[in-house]
């Protein structure tokens, strides 16, 4: 049986998310839903199992928004809030499957959990904390329990080290400013590439529109999605007035299927 991926777009905003709170702008009193952007995350399933990359703030929302009640393993991008604020609710899926959560994670991300939800690890753990099992990822590919294998990207949120994704003929690419030339070569060939976008304006940490339609230029994806958006960059309909066919701002709820 041909193995078939799908991805369901969980969150395209920035750490605040959109509309932000307290702001009269536009974007954020837009009565648009494809404008109403929780915090980047995504899910895959890989035949009948789903997988996760980052818990924000708003996993939970998420998790219940699509209907997920299964889920198999969380890969993790980089350690700041907005992409790990939410692991406490993986225990709902521990009750649910009667299993621990397979996390996936550099050091610096592993770290972070253990201290913002210390509570869960250590060997008097209180009852019904999440129940989780941390798997050091390193800077090659890996394979996910009763998944794909999983090619890790290197790159860069100003000097943090961040991991993008590819998988099979995807790749998630979030949080990003600089990917080394070595790291950029191993996205070649893939077909549909979603891609960090802050705005128009450069900014010290995430790439602006020209950056990352240099990059998209360069690799030639069949379609490419952007994601991690601020109210600064404009409606979804503004954005897609500034992008080639072949690019289309991502919105929360999109489903792509991977052939």
């Amino acid at each position: 049986m041909k193995n078939k991926l799908q991805v369901k777009v969980l969150g395209t905003g920035t750490s605040q998310g959109v509309p932000v709170i307290g702001c009269k702008c536009k974007v954020c009193t837009s009565p648009d839903p494809k404008d109403k952007r929780l915090r980047s995350s995504i899910l895959f399933t890989w035949n009948d199992e789903n997988f996760v990359i980052d818990t924000g703030p708003d996993f939970r929302q998420q998790m219940l928004r699509e209907d997920v009640d299964s889920l198999r393993a969380v890969l993790y991008t980089h350690e700041h809030k907005d992409h790990v604020a939410g692991m406490d609710d993986v225990r709902s899926f521990n009750f649910l499957e009667k299993r621990n959560m397979e996390l996936f994670c550099n050091h610096a991300v592993a770290e972070t959990l253990k201290r913002e939800f210390h509570y869960a690890f250590g060997g008097n753990t209180y009852p019904g904390v999440p129940r989780v099992n941390i798997n050091i990822i390193e800077n090659q590919p890996f394979q996910l329990p009763d998944g794909p294998m999983v090619t890790p990207i290197l790159s860069y949120h100003y000097k943090m080290p961040v991991f993008g994704y590819r998988i099979g003929d995807f790749a998630y690419m979030t949080d990003v400013k600089t990917i080394p030339v070595e790291e950029l070569n191993k996205l070649k060939g893939v077909e549909v590439l979603l891609l960090d976008c802050l705005r128009e304006e450069p900014h010290i940490s995430h790439l602006n529109l020209e950056e990352a339609l240099d990059i998209i230029n360069f690799l030639k994806p069949r379609q490419s999605y952007l994601t991690h958006m601020s109210h600064y960059f404009g409606t979804h309909e503004e954005i897609q007035k500034k992008l080639p066919l072949s690019v289309a701002p991502a919105y929360d709820g999109l489903i792509i299927d991977i052939d």
